[in-house]
């Protein structure tokens, strides 16, 4: 009888883990934009600006010298540069919208060097990201170019010589006081464990600043972080 009841509730345990795995499952696709994926169906755009020098120094400690993007590593002294342009829901945010990716013309990467410089990232902002926006290839990267223009770089960061220890909150700051309208809300700033990565700007479908809650939650929660300096500068 003992072995019985041990037997039920055992089979009892496991009908209930299942029963809260499938529920989980369920929260999660109901969590899921019911858009996802499908190219042109999005709410904004976050144009994530890169710290070149964070990622050169990143890259050779892992000793990759700068992997596919070893053209900002190596060439002309870079600081922020245009990691992507990428569509975003209110939550979420959808990827590799066509499989496979329509291709990208050569003279499309080339022309977007001195914005991106590197062909690899290139070619992956397009197929992760820009197979999402629901613009042609040569339309997409003209969004990335006008989206870039629409930013003023802070002056202190253009021509970082030495290595400076900053706040996140001011670096966000520095963005603000140089954009006029742009709010905290519609910017943020990420790091990894010692450095500065990415600064990171909401902006509407037409590229007008606009907040995204999400975002900030994802930002920098360090009290400081180190920009490394701009090679050769």
């Amino acid at each position: 009888m003992f072995h019985f009841r041990l037997h039920s509730l055992s089979r009892l345990v496991i009908s209930l883990t299942l029963a809260a795995g499938l529920i989980a499952l369920a929260g999660g696709a109901k969590a899921q934009d019911k858009r996802q994926n499908a190219p042109g169906e999005f709410d904004f755009y976050v144009l994530s600006l890169s710290w070149s020098p964070s990622f050169c120094e990143e890259a050779a400690e892992r000793g990759r010298g700068g992997g596919r993007s070893n053209i900002q590593c190596e060439g002309r002294p870079y600081s922020f540069v245009v990691h992507g342009l990428w569509p975003q829901y209110e939550n979420g945010f959808p990827e590799y919208c066509q499989r496979p990716s329509p291709r990208l013309n050569r003279n499309i990467v080339s022309s977007m060097l001195d914005l991106m410089p590197a062909p690899g990232l290139i070619f992956n902002e397009w197929d992760k990201h820009g197979t999402c926006s629901g613009l042609t290839d040569r339309s997409y990267f003209e969004t990335i170019r006008r989206a870039r223009a629409a930013i003023k770089i802070p002056a202190e960061y253009l021509d970082l010589s030495q290595a400076k220890t900053v706040a996140p909150g001011e670096v966000e700051e520095a963005f603000v006081k140089a954009n006029p309208g742009l709010s905290n809300a519609a910017v943020s700033v990420t790091c990894n464990r010692t450095r500065l990565s990415e600064v990171r700007i909401c902006l509407s479908k037409d590229l007008q600043f606009r907040a995204c809650e999400e975002l900030d939650r994802r930002a920098c929660r360090r009290d400081q972080v180190t920009m490394p300096p701009i090679r050769g500068g």
